[in-house]
């Protein structure tokens, strides 16, 4: 089940490059826009984390229900703004920079909330 749980891992690191590479390269131009790398990435992001939190109650791992929601609800939103923009000519730029944001806070607080419950 750890091999399982690696790879889940994998792709997620790889949803969180799609999603912020798809907005990084946004940054030069003046119109911005929601692009297909941005859309793969977030639902990937929340494929895998389901999924991985999936895999760690069933093996006993001690999963933080209270990041993991906070987690979630910061997905939810980026991937509501993703599918609401996707596709369009061009997007606002504070719908741009709120994406952007918000997979900027999910990193942080995966990064630095450690406390698990």
């Amino acid at each position: 089940m750890e091999i399982v749980k690696d790879l889940l891992l994998v792709l997620h690191f790889v949803g969180l490059a799609s999603l912020l590479g798809g907005f990084l390269v946004q940054m030069k131009p003046k119109e911005k826009v929601v692009n297909a790398a941005m859309l793969h990435g977030a639902l990937t992001q929340l494929v895998t984390g389901v999924a991985l939190v999936g895999v760690d109650q069933a093996i006993g791992d001690p999963v933080n229900n209270v990041k993991i929601g906070i987690k979630l609800v910061v997905l939810l939103v980026i991937t509501a703004l993703v599918f609401r923009f996707r596709g369009r000519e061009h997007a606002p730029t504070g719908v741009w920079g709120a994406i952007g944001g918000l997979t900027l806070v999910n990193i942080v607080i995966a990064v630095f909330w450690h406390a698990a419950s």
